[in-house]
């Protein structure tokens, strides 16, 4: 099931994002979640524009409101936390700074409905 929600928030920030969206698995290399989704958006705006439609995405699908969400007041790198999986959204620039994909690069990343149309296409 957690995997079935990390993918609705992945293909909600990917309807807000022309940036790249992907979930990485975990589960094998850390004890405190099973997914991460790791998303950006070009400018503050749209960073909160991603975590309101992952919001309202997974509340509509039954999913309770986040553990935490962290850094949503400066917008750079917004981590909200559902347990399972957590979602990355960072400004642009940040995410280049920061790095996740490298620093998580033993991680498996795991395909979704946007990431298995566009590679068939």
């Amino acid at each position: 099931m957690s995997l079935e929600f990390a993918r609705l928030a992945a293909e909600a920030a990917t309807s807000k994002t022309l940036e790249e969206t992907f979930i990485l698995d975990v589960s094998e290399l850390i004890a405190i979640t099973e997914y991460f989704v790791v998303t950006a958006g070009r400018n503050e705006r749209q960073v909160r524009s991603i975590v309101d439609e992952i919001g309202a995405r997974c509340r509509a699908a039954g999913l309770g409101p986040p553990r935490q969400v962290e850094g949503l007041r400066d917008g750079k790198w917004v981590l909200v936390d559902y347990g399972s999986f957590v979602v990355h959204i960072f400004e642009a620039e940040a995410r280049e700074y920061y790095g996740l994909e490298r620093l998580w690069s033993d991680a498996v990343r795991v395909p979704f409905s946007y990431e298995m149309s566009a590679s068939s296409s």
